[in-house]
């Protein structure tokens, strides 16, 4: 189910959008979906919007700004909550095969909210 999404989100993230998007002021060298091999301004490989994700959430866990600030930074705010929604999700899945329960029971509990 998740490839169908990740491969329309790699789509749009390649559109000539983003080219566009760089001249006007945006983030040049967006690490998005398979744009793994994109390099950024320092010649190394721009960081992808999972990685992304990974470091802006654990910079929010940590309450790091200067983290957050910079993994916000390496992709578009698009990717950035397409990546973070996405890690969301894995980390119910895993919760929940974990605890033996359903994702929605998880994620209710993980938000505070009575099971119902």
């Amino acid at each position: 189910m998740f490839d169908r999404v990740r491969e329309g989100w790699a789509r749009l993230l390649h559109a000539p959008r983003g080219q566009a998007r760089s001249a006007a002021g945006g983030r040049a060298g967006d690490g998005g979906g398979a744009g793994a091999g994109r390099t950024g301004t320092a010649g190394r490989r721009a960081p992808n919007l999972f990685e992304a994700a990974a470091a802006y959430v654990s910079a929010r866990v940590e309450d790091d700004q200067e983290g957050i600030d910079e993994a916000a930074g390496w992709v578009t705010p698009e990717a950035l909550s397409f990546g973070t929604s996405e890690l969301a999700c894995r980390a119910v899945v895993a919760l929940a095969r974990e605890r033996d329960e359903s994702p929605r029971t998880v994620a209710r509990a993980l938000l505070g909210l009575p099971n119902g």
